[in-house]
């Protein structure tokens, strides 16, 4: 059967499989387990199937990895020849280690376990994982086996009764049938990249489609693009998607890394630039690559170097200059698009710039199942849990935390390894696994690089650590988790998300701590700024500082900005005149920042105050901070429910009333009423410590009660700190937000303009 050939899923990626459309299963009876021929253009290979996915069904699908399509000499959307073959199984199989592999012992046991159920053929190399790499020296990579002979020949499969045994000559002596091109895997495929489907597809139309299919542009009568710029934060995958591109067409590929061709001597630099490309002409199709483009490319008029100036100058008369330049297409990537000179970003040049933004947590889930592939994992351990709490992770951050673990993991083993040895005991390989301590070890070492400079460690406050507030909570979780949640009623009824919250009352009642609970809750990354840190004694960085934090928060969305004590930093404009009229400008740069031109998709801002009449009165329209929610002092049952919060891994004896407590605390806010508990606390470990002997401490710890009379002293310690005159100042402030008069009244514009 022709069945046409489509990448496989990351997870499945390296095990000899093909998933095959289930449709087409059928109609050549096949089996899950069976194994088949593909034979492509370049070559044959053996694979066992596997049902193909749901997606697939009825589309005449194949789905192979990178190994598989180099073996068979395909492409992505080629088609291919699939039909049952009869395998046997192997009686016997002798295999060749890499030279660099020192391993003491018996290893052919979890050779065995790695190649179960694969099909191998004498002279074909296949990547293995034994334990972690690191103790291989192959930096945690996946060791390359050769097929050194097998008993019966051809293509056998191995099984539990194969009789393994290790080659006395090294994989690099052994030759195989196949040419040194195909024995080798592709260093970087497709199933190696997680969380990009979309930007790799996109580069693959801009980039294969030209380049296979050059008839299909003619007959539109239009040329194919000219380049492709890849833009986004570091460590998202640009450079390894342009190195996928580049092992799976084929296509002569050169790259430039930006600094190398930079050159003391007067017209080098433009020189080796123009190497690049006439060598790339002649041996066209042929892909350039441009790393770090913003290196030699910086906006002309804001550089002081002259090289710099005529390298940009070279770049674009070879990019788009009177000469043809052929099938050559060039891939540039850059983390600072905005510093490229804007004549390389028109058509005709790099005719498409594709972002490669921060992976959801979806695109995180396949990250971690690339780098854990070949990983030993224990049981326990819930990939879907870290792709849930690794907000704000790039690619690179995933990967530096399943090495960490494996680190962790090896760490455990060192003291029982001899390090003066040459060789690893194959035992001890074994015994490596990746546990799920390993994992959460490395989670706390690791910081997200897309939000290093503001991110904050989303704090563990769940709603059930917040008492009482019940109102005030109902509407945060509207105006906040609800459009992350549903997003389909919010499109549905064409209804837009609240840009921002405004929390406002007294000093102690848990606006900060609401903030914790709904970035927690949110499920989304989480910046905190404190408003006196944006401020900057030179003029313009306290604007620009405004800026970075919405700018970060756009590429990392869905984002919770939480701006503590925003009366600081958001003043009535023209009450000021001691500090430059910073002030004002950060304000101004706020209201653009929530209500501007540029839509904030996925943000919402949270702010807290205790003075919302210091605020200026454009920030809290509808629009910017349209919601304002009052967090009240609370009432007695509220107090109830703050005091089981904190009373709850107390040892309270049974004379303790909450009730009674709660009763008598008029006035006291939750600050307050942590403040009782902790006296309380205090006083009961005061009058234990004094009552017995340091010796008879550990034994006796267990009786210490917190009793009423504890209680009784608390109170008297801790008074409430809100009087009656600032919770009425309060509810004033509070009938003046839910008065519905125009924004713009009478008064307002006269006392503007006086």
């Amino acid at each position: 059967m022709r069945l046409t050939v489509k990448p496989l899923k990351q997870k499945d990626a390296g095990r000899g499989l093909a998933a095959v459309d289930r449709q087409a299963m059928e109609e050549m009876d096949l089996e899950n387990g069976d194994y088949i021929l593909i034979e492509g253009e370049g070559g044959r290979a053996v694979a066992r199937v596997w049902p193909g996915y749901p997606e697939d069904s009825g589309r005449g699908v194949v789905r192979i990895d990178g190994q598989l399509r180099q073996e068979t000499g395909t492409g992505i959307d080629d088609g291919v020849t699939v039909e049952k073959a009869d395998v046997q199984p192997a009686k016997s199989l002798t295999v060749a280690l890499p030279q660099n592999l020192r391993v003491r012992g018996n290893v052919a046991p979890m050779i065995q376990q790695n190649l179960s159920g694969q099909a191998v053929t004498k002279g074909q190399t296949v990547q293995i994982s034994f334990g972690l790499g690191p103790l291989s020296s192959m930096s945690g990579q996946k060791i390359p086996l050769r097929i050194a002979d097998s008993d019966p020949e051809g293509t056998v499969v191995v099984t539990d009764s194969t009789d393994i045994s290790l080659s006395e000559q090294p994989a690099e002596q052994i030759a195989g049938e196949e040419t040194e091109e195909a024995q080798t895997a592709p260093n970087v495929t497709y199933e190696d990249i997680g969380g990009l489907d979309d930007e790799l597809e996109q580069v693959r139309e801009m980039v294969e489609l030209p380049m296979r299919h050059p008839e299909l542009f003619q007959q539109l009568g239009i040329e194919p693009p000219k380049g492709v710029l890849l833009h986004g934060p570091p460590g998202t995958g640009k450079t390894l998607m342009a190195q996928a591109v580049a092992n799976e067409i084929d296509a002569y590929f050169t790259d430039i890394s930006g600094p190398e061709i930079m050159s003391k001597y007067y017209g080098e630099s433009e020189e080796k630039l123009r190497e690049v490309f006439e060598e790339a002409a002649e041996n066209d199709p042929a892909v350039i690559f441009i790393d770090e483009l913003d290196s030699i490319a910086p906006k002309r008029g804001e550089t002081s170097g002259d090289v710099e100036r005529r390298v940009v100058a070279q770049l674009l008369s070879l990019m788009d200059g009177l000469e043809d330049r052929g099938q050559v297409i060039v891939i540039g990537a850059t983390n600072r698009v905005d510093a490229l000179d804007p004549a390389l970003r028109r058509g005709g040049r790099f005719d498409r710039e594709i972002e490669v933004g921060v992976p959801d947590k979806d695109g995180r889930k396949e990250i971690l199942q690339v780098h854990t592939r070949g990983m030993p994992l224990t049981d326990d351990i819930d990939l879907d849990m870290y792709a849930d709490n690794t907000h704000g992770f790039v690619g690179a951050d995933i990967e530096q935390l399943a090495k960490e673990a494996a680190m962790n993991a090896l760490r455990r083993v060192r003291p029982e390894l001899d390090l003066e040895e040459d060789e690893i005991d194959a035992e001890t390989l074994e015994q490596l696994r990746v546990t799920e301590t390993d994992f959460k070890q490395a989670m706390k070492g690791i910081e997200p690089s897309a939000l290093r400079e503001v991110f904050v460690e989303v704090p563990d406050v769940t709603w059930d650590q917040v008492g009482g507030l019940a109102d005030t909570k109902e509407r945060l979780r509207e105006t906040i988790q609800w459009p992350l949640e549903y997003p389909e009623v919010f499109e549905q009824m064409d209804m837009e998300a609240a840009k921002g919250v405004l929390l406002y009352g007294p000093p102690g009642t848990g606006k900060t701590l609401l903030a914790k609970a709904i970035a927690n809750e949110a499920q989304s990354n989480f910046i905190s700024i404190k408003g006196p840190e944006l401020l900057n004694k030179y003029v313009g960085e306290s604007e620009k500082g405004v800026r970075e934090v919405f700018e970060k928060a756009r590429s990392n969305a869905p984002t919770v900005v939480f701006f503590d004590e925003i009366d600081s930093i958001a003043t009535e404009r023209g009450q000021n005149v001691g500090d430059s009229g910073v002030g004002e400008r950060v304000v101004s740069q706020l209201l653009t920042e929530l209500d501007g031109l540029e839509d904030l998709e996925d943000v919402v801002v949270i702010a807290t105050t205790n003075r919302p009449d210091l605020i200026d009165t454009a920030l809290l329209r509808p629009g910017r901070l349209d919601r304002h929610v009052h967090v009240p002092v609370p009432d007695q049952e509220a107090r109830r429910k703050i005091f089981e919060v904190h009373t709850r891994e107390k040892p309270l004896a049974e004379d303790v009333d909450l009730d009674d407590i709660a009763a008598r605390t008029e006035g006291y806010v939750g600050a307050d009423i942590e403040a009782v508990c902790r006296e309380a606390s205090m006083a009961a470990s005061r009058e234990f410590i004094n009552s017995v002997s340091p010796e008879d401490v550990g034994d006796s710890v267990g009786n210490v009660l917190v009793t009423s009379e504890h209680f009784n002293t608390a109170l008297d310690e801790v008074g409430p700190s809100v009087t009656e005159e600032t919770r009425e100042r309060y509810s004033e402030i509070e009938d003046e937000f839910d008065t519905t008069e125009p924004a713009t009244s009478e008064t307002e514009v006269g006392r503007t303009f006086h």
